[in-house]
């Protein structure tokens, strides 16, 4: 999520258009009104979440709650409105439990009971003791004032996160060490829900704590470093045809689906940002879901290409790991990349070809968890959930992309390092 330039703001409630009417005899809206309101957000969470926000129709949210299309008008005017509230609503909820952790006495205790509470969180919405919530994929597509203030509610998640770094154990880091770190927890944070369902809801919360372990003590045993500045994996050849018009096409497309979600990235706009004409667009791709798919393709390729490679590596698996991320994170931060972010993929409508591309995802992470077990096999990575660890260092890689918005343009140089070293190390490792 991009970093505004502006103040810190106190979240507000949705605009007026969408204010709850009152009784005639009550100051308060009443209590079956609140309970409609709430059954109307979660459907529209669910719908938002399986559809995006583009596909998701206040006619299809009705439905889901059994009501007629103008019913869903009465209690948010403008589907602005209802997108408006679902993020406000999880942003909320997400920083309650934030504040939580953050009366606990150390940084380690702050982290684990974050991350608990999370996991107890989206334990509860799996069993449905509680309303499903918006995920953050598309909320960097939202424009104009809402979006704004979105954003501004967003930026103030990411301040509580930080806060929950910044005591003794971290001091010795700087502002931009501060802010990749809590980048990276607070990404690892939101990706808790893309993973922890491999297990059932009741293990959500023991699963966590290793979570929590990993990243705040890293993956390595005893000796194992982050090779800051080394540049094994750096000047690896990930993507084919790199600096030609097709590849220059597929990296334009890329960054608007990470940007403005598969709506928001329309063939006027991909045309547009290359300077062609929209007949170009259709010279290289017949249709808009070949294009996710090869957009898809491009970063899949990139991903095996860099763990193949580091797998012939003769060495332990702990510098093979390392030698991997630095390759994609080289290509995430260069003007080859960006990868297609995971939450991206998510955003996407259905369409044919969607579930066979997150199980072709899921497998590339087998690969990133072979390197991990190589490691711990030889002993240069610590004993710990392998399987959780993948997720975390693809996770880590991913979330580099945006890195670049929340630590200052004088530390562009050292993205890699400062996004990586706590991947490996731990978010409490000192500085480089």
């Amino acid at each position: 999520m991009r970093a505004p330039n502006a103040q810190r703001q106190r979240l507000q409630a949705p605009e007026a258009s969408s204010a709850p009417p009152v009784d005639a005899q009550d100051e308060e809206p009443t209590d079956r009104y609140l309970r409609k309101r709430e059954d109307i957000l979660a459907a529209a969470a669910l719908t938002f979440n399986e559809l995006g926000i583009g596909g998701g129709t206040r006619a299809g949210i009705a439905r889901r709650v059994g009501l007629a299309t103008n019913s869903v008008t009465y209690y948010f005017r403008r589907k602005e409105d209802l997108v408006a509230a679902c993020f406000i609503r999880a942003i909320e909820v997400h920083r309650e439990d934030i504040r939580q952790a953050a009366g606990e006495p150390t940084v380690r205790k702050r982290v684990e009971t974050c991350l608990a509470r999370q996991a107890a969180l989206l334990a509860d919405i799996a069993t449905g003791a509680r309303r499903p919530l918006v995920v953050f994929s598309e909320l960097r597509t939202l424009e104009g004032q809402t979006g704004a203030r979105l954003h501004r509610a967003y930026t103030d998640l990411f301040r509580d996160m930080r806060a929950l770094l910044t005591g003794p154990e971290t001091a010795a880091l700087s502002r931009a060490d501060l802010n990749a770190r809590a980048h990276m927890l607070l990404s690892a944070f939101h990706m808790l829900r893309v993973w922890i369902t491999r297990v059932e809801p009741d293990q959500y919360v023991r699963v966590a704590s290793r979570a929590a372990d990993i990243l705040l003590h890293g993956m390595g045993a005893p000796g194992s470093r982050w090779p800051s500045g080394d540049s094994t994996g750096g000047d690896w050849t990930l993507v084919d045809d790199a600096d030609t018009p097709g590849d220059r096409f597929l990296r334009a497309a890329t960054d608007l689906l990470n940007e403005k979600g598969y709506h928001g990235a329309s063939v006027d706009r991909i045309s547009a940002r290359l300077n062609v004409t929209k007949g170009s667009f259709y010279h290289h791709i017949e249709h808009k879901d070949d294009l996710i798919l090869a957009c898809f393709e491009r970063t899949l390729t990139a991903v095996r290409r860099a763990a193949t490679r580091a797998q012939a590596l003769p060495r332990p698996g702990w510098e093979q790991a390392c030698a991997m991320a630095r390759s994609l994170a080289c290509l995430q931060t260069s003007g080859m990349g960006p990868l297609l972010r995971i939450g991206a993929l998510g955003a996407l409508p259905a369409f044919d070809g969607r579930a066979q591309a997150y199980r072709r995802m899921f497998q590339l992470t087998e690969r990133i968890r072979d390197l991990i077990v190589t490691g711990m096999m030889d002993g240069s990575i610590r004993p710990l959930d392998s399987g959780i660890a993948a997720h975390l260092l693809g996770g880590g890689i991913n979330s580099l992309a945006e890195l670049h918005h929340w630590v200052a343009p004088s530390e562009h140089h050292r993205l890699v390092d400062l996004g990586l070293k706590p991947v490996f190390e731990g978010l409490l490792a000192p500085p480089s």
